[in-house]
């Protein structure tokens, strides 16, 4: 099982990601928004920006402070600066 980082040291199964999307359109802002209603929202943010939403295939909802590019990176086996997270 291969994990990924997805910042500050948080970590979720490659195996179960479905997608890493932006949260900048309206109709993952509502998916984000339903999810926390159902109680299947993962805020692994630290109280930064949500720069990243990762889709499960359990239908959990994950964000995350880091850009999706990094995590596609991090998916990928490219590793990106460690400073990013503080960003």
């Amino acid at each position: 099982m291969k994990l990924i980082n997805i910042g500050f040291g948080n970590m979720v199964s490659a195996s179960r990601l479905i997608a890493i999307v932006s949260p900048e359109s309206a109709p993952i802002k509502r998916m984000v928004q339903e999810a926390r209603d159902r109680g299947v929202l993962v805020d692994a943010t630290y109280g930064r920006r949500t720069r990243a939403v990762l889709i499960t295939d359990s239908d959990h909802i994950i964000l995350s402070a880091l850009q999706p590019e990094t995590v596609a990176g991090r998916l990928n086996g490219r590793e990106e600066l460690a400073g990013e997270e503080e960003e």
